[in-house]
C-alpha cells in the first residue's frame, strides 16, 4: 500500500471505530512496523481517491510482469499513458510486479 498523505497527528481528529477483533489483530499483522491506524488511514486514503475519480497509478514498463488480452467493459484509463481505453476496445490486462491487474492499451505496451 502506497501512502499518499503524511499528516502531523496533532493535525489529526480522533475518531473512534469498531471493528472485530479478528480484523484489528489481520491488520495489526499485514501493517509490519508502520501500524495498523498507518495502514487504515493509506485504505481509506486509497478508497476515497478511487471514489472521487483522483486516483492516477503511477506505473511504468518494468512494474509490468505479464499481459493478459482482454476488452473493456466500461471506459478504462490505461496505466501507463493515462489515454482512454473506449469500452468494447480490446485492452490488455497488465499483472504489475505488486500483484495487481491493471488495464494497459496496446499502443502503450509496444511503445518503445
Amino acid at each position: 500500500m502506497r501512502g499518499v498523505h503524511r499528516t502531523s497527528t496533532t493535525q489529526m481528529e480522533v475518531t473512534s471505530i469498531r471493528l472485530e477483533k479478528t480484523l484489528k489483530d489481520s491488520l495489526k499483522a499485514l501493517s509490519g512496523s508502520q501500524g495498523y491506524q498507518t495502514l487504515i488511514r493509506d485504505i481509506l486514503w486509497n478508497y476515497v481517491q478511487q471514489k472521487s475519480g483522483e486516483y492516477r497509478p503511477n506505473f511504468s514498463k518494468t512494474d509490468i510482469r505479464a499481459t493478459i488480452p482482454a476488452t473493456a467493459r466500461k471506459d478504462e484509463s490505461c496505466v501507463l499513458s493515462g489515454k482512454l481505453i473506449p469500452e468494447d476496445d480490446e485492452m490488455l490486462l497488465a499483472l504489475t510486479i505488486h500483484g495487481d491487474f491493471v488495464p494497459v492499451s496496446q499502443e502503450a505496451i509496444n511503445a518503445k
